[in-house]
């Protein structure tokens, strides 16, 4: 589907189910490579972004069965240590196959990483990462070539808390010699997600989720399942769906600690919450009220989450202030919000909303994942037909987000 069609004005309604997690499920799967043996996973999102992930898997050996609720992933035929380019340029994400190709046969082959164009995302934390445990890095013809005869344990802080730079680096050390610490480590929940399979694999990392992660190479790492944890951004996502519509929204299977910051904002704006072990209710008003938001690493408000409440902020009442800390480029989703009669401003790294109540529907295009979602919320609580279109983008991270909807009481084709 290149496109979704949307009757706003509905009031969505009822249950929604969050799926596992896009950004713990892909470093995760690359891990797989680590024990080079057979890996069961469950709760991993049917997205385009793991399909994407499943097939640079396959293309470097492995094999990849997806039965009932269960992905099996076997790396024990692993021929190659080249990441495919066309698929390196589709997904960001796929960067973090380098640290594990590493770790497991000390060498990698990899073009720059694609993904969505928000800004400047450069690589230059992993490799400074990879060359202080003693890998070779050059660059040839426009690719990186990384080797090394061993993996030496070292310390390494990290400019800003990257968190691929910070899980590229945990791959790369899980297997080698000695202890490498790393300093000024991201902190996100995804992190502590692909540090909790390690372990159960058998590698011995302490410290995830603190700014100290200490890894402790071990001589080899075991098969076995693991339970990906629910998507914090998909979970906010569906939050501001019931907010944006005046809606009464039931989420399952989410952790309420990991979107702290996003609740915390949904109140401020108004919204009633009801906060239980793995489920949140949203009862919205029929207009919030105007918040300021600063994005910031975790576990600050997440920059995945900006374009979303971007688009909720349109019709609150007042006028609302968004400072965005993380990606310059990441406001390129309010040209079309404006297009559907929004009153955003941006002025460098702020985006200034006066909130109204004249959204219309109108023709607009997804320039990236989260902006995309960002139009799908506006439309549903536009008056008129919405018509997205480049909605791939959508895909790449959100897991039949139409049928969801749908079952909500939104009217979206």
């Amino acid at each position: 589907m290149s496109k979704f069609i949307i009757q706003g004005g509905k009031r969505l309604e009822g249950e929604v189910k969050i799926s596992g997690s896009k950004n713990a499920a892909l470093p995760i799967i690359a891990a797989t490579v680590l024990n080079g043996g057979k890996t069961t996973l469950y709760n991993v999102p049917d997205i385009q972004d793991v399909h994407t992930m499943f097939e640079i898997i396959k293309d470097i050996g492995g094999k990849v069965v997806k039965r009932h609720n269960k992905i099996i992933i076997n790396t024990s035929k692993i021929h190659t240590y080249e990441i495919p380019d066309n698929l390196m340029r589709q997904m960001r994400s796929s960067v973090i196959l380098a640290g594990a190709l590493i770790g497991k046969y000390h060498q990698a082959r990899f073009s720059c990483p694609g993904g969505c164009d928000i800004g400047a995302r450069p690589i230059d934390l992993h490799l400074k990462g990879f060359e202080k445990l003693g890998i070779n890095i050059k660059e040839e013809f426009g690719e990186i070539v990384c080797s090394a005869e061993k993996i030496i344990g070292t310390q390494i802080h990290l400019d800003f808390p990257s968190v691929g730079a910070t899980e590229n680096i945990i791959l790369a050390a899980c297997l080698g010699e000695g202890t490498t610490i790393i300093t000024n480590a991201a902190k996100e929940p995804e992190i502590e997600d692909l540090v909790k399979y390690l372990n159960k694999m058998g590698a011995k990392i302490k410290g995830a989720g603190t700014d100290r992660v200490e890894i402790i190479g071990v001589k080899g790492l075991e098969e076995i399942s693991y339970n990906i944890m629910p998507d914090r951004i998909e979970a906010g996502t569906y939050l501001v769906a019931g907010a944006i519509t005046g809606g009464n929204i039931k989420l399952t299977n989410v952790c309420p600690p990991h979107i702290e910051p996003i609740l915390n904002k949904l109140e401020e704006a108004n919204c009633k919450l009801i906060i239980e072990k793995s489920t949140i209710q949203i009862d919205a008003p029929k207009r919030i009220k105007a918040v300021d938001i600063k994005t910031m690493p975790y576990p600050g408000f997440p920059t995945d989450m900006q374009s979303i409440f971007g688009a909720l902020l349109t019709t609150a009442k007042g006028t609302s202030i968004i400072t965005e800390n993380i990606f310059e480029s990441r406001y390129k989703y309010v040209q079309e919000l404006n297009r559907m009669g929004a009153k955003i401003k941006v002025e460098g790294r702020s985006a200034i909303i006066k909130g109204t109540r004249r959204i219309q529907g109108a023709k607009v295009v997804a320039t990236d994942l989260r902006g995309g979602a960002a139009l799908v919320l506006e439309a549903l609580m536009a008056k008129g037909v919405t018509e997205i279109d480049n909605t791939h983008y959508i895909l790449r991270g959100y897991e039949r987000i139409e049928e969801k909807l749908k079952k909500l009481g939104a009217k979206i084709y």
